[in-house]
């Protein structure tokens, strides 16, 4: 497992953190984790801690064209919304935190995510490795603030959150949900295209 952890940072809740993460960057603060929930009128995801106690949940209603999501901490508190805005060339994600700081996440359409994903308002970047489902954000001095890493043939889509800075946990929680949004939109765009190149080759 050695090689193909350093290469596939995902970990589940109780194991250790990732060799790879803690030879660059040193063991996280702590670490959160991710499990979507789809039902009829809304999607719903849950972010527990590594005893697996809830810590934040999002909901979004469907039907939503805007993809409208709540964020709420454990005791209901509201945390963020984020809604997604469709341009000709880019796709859009706005977040607004609860204290009213803003900041937006873009991609190209033509792409699942950027190689670098600026975070438009708080200065951050993301930077995403698609083949290993590993993703990094750094602040506007390059130092890291969280890893993230999406589970391999996963149903319930989860993901793990290394956080190296605690001070911006709840900033980090609605950019990782914000992610979890974005990579669906590109997997059913990218589904819908395959099926109708396939359909039209007919």
């Amino acid at each position: 497992m050695g090689v193909f952890s350093k290469y596939h940072r995902f970990r589940e809740a109780g194991e250790e953190a990732n060799v790879n993460n803690v030879e660059r960057f040193g063991n996280p603060a702590f670490s959160l984790f991710t499990t979507t929930k789809v039902f009829s009128l809304h999607h719903h995801i849950e972010i527990t801690d590594d005893q697996g106690k809830m810590i934040y949940e999002a909901n979004t209603k469907f039907p939503s064209i805007h993809d409208k999501t709540d964020i709420t901490d454990a005791e209901g508190r509201h945390v963020a919304h984020m809604e997604r805005k469709l341009l000709t060339l880019h796709e859009r994600h706005f977040v607004t935190m609860a204290d009213g700081t803003r900041f937006e996440l873009s991609n190209e359409i033509m792409h699942i995510i950027k190689d670098i994903t600026n975070i438009e308002g708080l200065g951050w970047q993301m930077r995403g490795n698609i083949a290993g489902l590993n993703f990094e954000l750094y602040d506007e001095q390059g130092d890291i603030i969280a890893v993230i890493s999406q589970k391999m043939f996963s149903l319930h889509d989860k993901y793990c959150a290394d956080i190296y800075r605690p001070e911006y946990q709840n900033q980090i929680v609605a950019i990782l949900v914000t992610l979890q949004h974005m990579i669906k939109d590109r997997e059913s765009a990218a589904s819908g295209s395959s099926g109708s190149s396939s359909s039209s080759g007919q």
